[in-house]
């Protein structure tokens, strides 16, 4: 009956937003389950007759719910009114269900449980009234993107655990993750923050706190984290202008002119006793030395603000990184000095500071060799992060952190243009612009489960035929994911420029033409779209039976599943004319979210899915016992191919605290194996009471005050949380496994 009716509904609008062409026997089945659990049983006639009606009544598209009523309403106009009482039941349990997913989720949140959706960030505290608004809001919007903004094709493979977006939650929104802050325009020419303006910056201080409200700010209208690519290069000015109020001062206080003291060079800005000095020597040392307190104060300031000064509603303090080390001017190296005095004494009761996340750029002929004019500052930050695990190292002589400007007349210029994020994401190349890090970014990343794609090879007969099928199924998740971040691209661009106040007035590239109206697509595309992976040991152990760490034969096929993804970035890059990249992804929710799907799906195997959680990116297993010099040898080569951002780290055996040359043999192997990013891992308990360090392995009372309440400080991707209470499963699954690294 249903297959000769002339349909008069061509197209049926469903709850998520797509249409589908009309089915009639839809109703009249439904009609008949309602009928078939009253007594009077099925009567078939009325149900094709209501059916028909409906059918016949409707216009050229009808959502799910008009047909519904239309089906409730004949019901009831008909003489089996108790098979409309069925219908309307049973609609209303379907529409409970499909609210209940939503309801279990927003009372872990309301109850404050430890859960994967509670933990998904260990640097968002979703306990605090501001946090749950923001997780009500994140899993409420995210089903709105699958619905709305998303592709079928695209929608179906993040479904099956092919294809995760990041920060879907804010897919809506059209912001952009990160940024890497130009803050020379700030200082130089202030801004409008909310509703006040700040003047340029004079003093030191000043320039600190408007350092921090940059961040601060700027994190508010973005998804990711902020970063600062040369604080020492853009805080020294402010030595100089201070240190010229300080010798005002003595001016003031001696009655005397010493203005050609103004710009007088320095060498250094080293306090030392006055007593024995000549008067001219001992003013100029006397304002020195007046400098140091409040260049050590506005560093302090600066790292409190930067652990304290909440942002996004309150919840999260910013996600910031700061890079230092090649300023060689005696303010420049003020400035770094102070910073890691400060950062090494701690903050509060002597604890170490999560953020900004601190990254030494290491450069040879700058600061790397004994004979270079910032080594002594190099001996300093080796010894911080012994200490402190800031800061980490950036390799600015890796082959592929090379800025051709270095040989000009002016390389000191150029020596800020390459930084990276403390996580680990990088923005140098580009295509449409400058090739720099400053005033750019990651617009938004994808990441690829590459070990499903690998478990579904398994069945192959031969290692030739697995790879075979496992580049077939590669490629298609590559244009997937390729297509998918074109996508958002395309929708990010329609933003006006007043959506972002300040990141679209002041901080990205080429915004000094947009008007408020505007909307940002002429200068987004200096921004960096990044293709991530997870679980390289895993997928290679699919393939071949072991992990890159324990296998030659695994390591060249890891190199080259890799290569092949940076080769398909670039030809992305031509034919989408955007910045893609391969970025080695810092997964935390994520670690696990794979894993559980495809335990699911495909069983536990063993060394695949028999964990918790799959291997970071393209790191060899936590579990894996092996020196510091093997680690690094396999993982080094990836860093060339992962330009959209990548990190080397290492768990050091025993206390590295009074041990800062296990920081320079680390800095050192990176050096030679060509590696562009890392950071040393080392045990370090805290006592959450009385605030007592140690590196003791298993300490369970603090020897200083008898608490347990204990914590051990650790790095959880590329940054540090204070504690691990805030870590979800997967990754606390993954600390347990960790090893030290000889």
């Amino acid at each position: 009956m249903s297959n000769h009716h002339k349909a008069m509904i061509q197209k049926v609008l469903k709850r998520d937003g797509r249409t589908v062409d009309f089915n009639f026997t839809k109703i009249e089945e439904a009609i008949r389950k309602a009928m078939h659990q009253t007594q009077h049983g099925i009567d078939a006639v009325l149900a094709a007759k209501i059916a028909e009606k409906i059918y016949k009544s409707g216009g050229d598209l009808m959502s799910v719910e008009s047909i519904q009523d239309a089906v409730e309403f004949e019901l009831m106009k008909s003489t089996r009114k108790e098979v409309a009482k069925v219908f309307i039941a049973y609609r209303n349990a379907r529409s409970v269900a499909r609210r209940a997913k939503t309801k279990d989720i927003f009372l872990e949140i309301i109850e404050a449980k430890s859960s994967d959706v509670t933990r998904e960030n260990a640097n968002m505290n979703a306990d605090t009234p501001a946090g749950m608004m923001m997780k009500f809001a994140s899993e409420t919007t995210k089903p709105f993107v699958d619905d709305y903004l998303l592709s079928e094709e695209i929608k179906l493979a993040i479904k099956k655990g092919y294809i995760h977006v990041h920060d879907k939650d804010y897919y809506p929104t059209k912001s952009l993750t990160c940024v890497q802050h130009p803050l020379d325009k700030i200082l130089k020419k202030g801004f409008v923050a909310g509703h006040a303006e700040s003047r340029p910056a004079k003093r030191i201080e000043t320039a600190s706190i408007q350092g921090c409200i940059s961040l601060e700010t700027a994190q508010n209208e973005m998804h990711g984290g902020q970063a600062i690519p040369a604080i020492d290069f853009y805080f020294a000015p402010f030595v100089r202008t201070t240190y010229i109020e300080e010798v005002k001062v003595l001016e003031n206080l001696y009655g005397l002119d010493f203005s050609h003291l103004y710009d007088i060079a320095i060498s250094d800005f080293i306090v030392k006793e006055v007593a024995s000095m000549e008067k001219e020597e001992r003013i100029l040392q006397h304002a020195v030395n007046r400098i140091a307190i409040p260049v050590h104060q506005a560093m302090e300031a600066f790292i409190h603000n930067c652990n304290t000064v909440h942002s996004r509603g309150g919840n999260q303090v910013v996600f910031s990184s700061i890079n230092y080390g090649t300023d060689t001017s005696a303010e420049g190296r003020c400035v770094i000095r102070e910073l890691l005095k400060c950062t090494y004494e701690g903050i509060g009761k002597s604890a170490t500071a999560i953020f900004p996340i601190q990254i030494w750029k290491k450069k040879r002929g700058v600061n790397y060799l004994p004979e270079d004019p910032n080594y002594d500052l190099y001996q300093l930050a080796a010894k911080v992060s012994a200490r402190r695990f800031f800061p980490n190292f950036l390799n600015m002589d890796a082959t592929y952190n090379y800025h051709p400007k270095w040989n000009s007349e002016d390389p000191q210029r150029y020596l800020y243009e390459i930084a990276t994020m403390g996580c680990r994401t990088r923005v140098f190349e580009n295509r449409f612009g400058e090739k720099t890090s400053i005033g750019r970014g990651n617009l938004s990343f994808s990441t690829i489960n590459i070990v499903g794609l690998a478990i579904e090879s398994m069945s192959e007969p031969t290692l030739e035929k697995k790879l075979e099928v496992f580049f077939l199924r590669l490629n298609e998740m590559l244009e997937l994911t390729a297509k998918q971040l074109h996508e958002r691209l395309e929708f990010q661009k329609t933003a006006l420029a007043k959506q972002f106040p300040l990141l679209m007035s002041c901080l990205w590239n080429g915004v000094e033409d947009l008007g408020q109206d505007d909307t940002i697509e002429k200068v987004i595309n200096q921004g960096t779209l990044g293709i991530g992976f997870i679980g390289l040991a895993e997928c290679l152990i699919a393939l071949t039976g072991h992990h890159h760490g324990e296998s030659e034969e695994a390591q060249q096929i890891g190199l080259k599943i890799i290569g092949h993804m940076k080769e398909r970035a670039d030809e992305f890059s031509e034919r989408y004319q955007h910045n893609y990249s391969v970025l080695a992804t810092p997964a935390e929710g994520l670690a696990g979210r794979f894993t559980r799907m495809d335990q699911k799906r495909y069983g536990v195997i063993p060394g695949v899915t028999d964990k918790e959680y799959y291997t970071n990116s393209n790191h060899v297993p936590v579990y894996y016992k092996c020196s510091v010099k093997h680690k690094a040898m396999i993982e080094a080569p990836y860093h060339d191919l992962t330009r959209g951002g990548h990190i080397f780290y290492v768990e050091l055996d025993g206390d590295a605290t009074h041990n800062p040359d296990a920081i320079y043999r680390v800095v050192d192997l990176m050096d030679r194996l060509n590696m562009g990013y890392g950071s040393i891992n080392h045990n370090r308990n805290r006592c959450l009471d009385c605030g007592y360090e140690d590196a003791s392995d298993d300490l369970m009372v603090c020897p200083q005050c008898g608490s347990a309440n204990l914590d051990k400080l650790q790095r959880i991707t590329g940054y540090l949380v204070g504690t691990t209470d805030r870590w979800n499963n997967a990754k606390l699954a993954e600390l347990r496994d960790r090893v030290r690294h000889d």
